[in-house]
């Protein structure tokens, strides 16, 4: 039973995630409809009034909107779809004491990888690495997790992201990226790297059709700060040891979930979530009205009481 991994737009820590599913009796499994290669898929996670995952829901109790418009629902899937994931974790120096909840929470999200699902590890710090190749196999891909986190890393989050995204080819047809991290994005301090943007991770991930879930943890770096001088030193000191605000808005805009764990808190149950909400969610799929190759508005509806869908916000149209 497993709790949906919720999106949370501000900064506060929150509670981790109950793994508690509520189970939806539809009866048999319903037919899967299928869509032509011009179609717009759209992955939705479907919540309770608890904020609890519901599964099994038929196709006819779907909404689909493009720019406010209602589309007829061309492909429908409410079985579970494979997935192909790219776990990045921040391993700058803030993160120094967290190292031991990185692997455990790691082990619990690969032992819940699905038959048909594949994983890659990478890491963001002084460098961004991303191990070469996807697999399923939990041992090897908890090899790839670093070993040291050097206390001078810094946080190149966007970039981070960036490459993520760019690591995922065509024919990937269902891509998530898993980043957890505990800081700001603090940019680049090589010459030789581009500066990447909040919006561009955003724009990038749109038009590659990637989902991005985030977990953001509290610092725990070797040396506690002391406050510089004055309110806005005081400020500082507080907030320092947050995750980027911006976090939850590339995971709200891309269809994924956000959450943040004060340190302590079950790191595994919320990867395990992550996983759980993946196996949960719904396919659907439209043609588009036009193909303008611009960025449209898509909007996913549930018309049963006291249920929310949750996906990604817009899309990019094939160009004619």
């Amino acid at each position: 039973m497993t709790q949906a991994f919720r999106i949370r737009a501000h900064a506060a820590p929150v509670a981790a995630i109950a793994l508690v599913l509520a189970i939806h009796d539809t009866g048999a499994q319903q037919p899967v409809f299928r869509g032509g290669s011009d179609v717009v898929r759209v992955f939705a996670t479907v919540t309770d009034r608890d904020g609890r995952l519901v599964p099994k829901l038929t196709r006819e109790v779907f909404e689909l909107r493009d720019e406010g418009k209602p589309q007829p629902i061309t492909q429908f899937d409410n079985t579970p779809q494979p997935v192909r994931l790219i776990v990045m974790l921040d391993v700058s120096g803030s993160m120094q004491g967290n190292l031991p909840l990185l692997r455990t929470g790691a082990s619990q999200l690969f032992a819940r990888l699905g038959p048909q699902d594949v994983a890659r590890v990478g890491a963001f710090g002084h460098e961004v690495t991303i191990s070469p190749e996807f697999t399923r196999d939990a041992q090897e891909l908890l090899r790839q997790l670093p070993p040291s986190i050097a206390p001078d890393a810094p946080t190149p989050l966007w970039r981070a992201l960036d490459q993520a995204i760019g690591a995922f080819d065509a024919s990937d047809t269902r891509a998530v990226v898993l980043v957890l991290s505990d800081g700001k994005d603090t940019g680049s301090f090589s010459f030789k790297e581009r500066p990447v943007s909040q919006a561009e991770v955003i724009e990038t991930a749109r038009r590659q059709d990637v989902m991005i879930y985030a977990v953001g943890m509290r610092s725990r770096g070797p040396r506690p700060m002391t406050p510089g001088i004055g309110r806005g030193g005081l400020q500082a000191m507080l907030t320092a040891d947050l995750p980027d605000p911006g976090l939850a808005r590339v995971a709200e805009e891309t269809g994924g979930g956000y959450t943040e764990i004060r340190y302590g808190e079950d790191l595994g149950s919320a990867f395990a979530a992550v996983a759980d909400e993946l196996h949960s969610q719904y396919l659907l799929g439209f043609a588009p009205p036009k193909r303008d190759g611009r960025t449209h508005r898509v909007e996913v509806r549930v018309t049963t009481a006291g249920m929310k869908a949750r996906a990604k916000k817009s899309y990019v149209a094939a160009k004619e």
